[in-house]
């Protein structure tokens, strides 16, 4: 049976996330416009750094729960690799729609809102509540 258009973006992101280093939470995001990818990103080291599997979770030693202190992670967000992916290649993401493994953290949220980006969709929750006070779920869809 084929998949409908969001199932095969979302397949694409799980695939995306596969590359993930992250110990926690392996991450991956598609950005879409008019039915073509233009971007991906997974979560992980930022390029030339130790990845997480190579020097375990500083959040794991210090017993940080999820969604909370997004400062103290070597790694770089799904979401910020695919917007920082873009612009690095010059993509422009302006009226583009995300498909995510995950729902994105406050700071994503902000970035994606300043990137222009029109709508996400998410499969599953993350523990980071000031997201709905950003939003106002405007752009967020937990879709599956």
């Amino acid at each position: 049976m084929r998949p409908t258009i969001e199932e095969y973006f979302m397949e694409m992101a799980k695939l995306v996330a596969s590359r993930s280093t992250c110990l926690r939470r392996k991450v991956g995001a598609v950005a879409v416009k008019n039915n073509h990818v233009l971007c991906t990103g997974y979560n992980g080291a930022p390029t030339g750094l130790k990845h997480c599997d190579e020097t375990e979770c500083l959040r794991e030693q210090l017993d940080i729960p999820p969604g909370e202190r997004h400062e103290i992670c070597r790694g770089v967000h799904a979401e910020q690799n695919l917007i920082c992916q873009a612009a690095y290649h010059g993509v422009c993401l302006f009226g583009s729609v995300i498909y995510c493994t995950h729902q994105p953290c406050s700071i994503c949220a902000k970035m994606i809102l300043n990137a222009g980006i029109k709508n996400v969709f998410y499969l599953e929750g993350y523990p980071d509540n000031m997201v709905n006070d950003i939003l106002k779920k405007r752009l967020f869809k937990l879709i599956f």
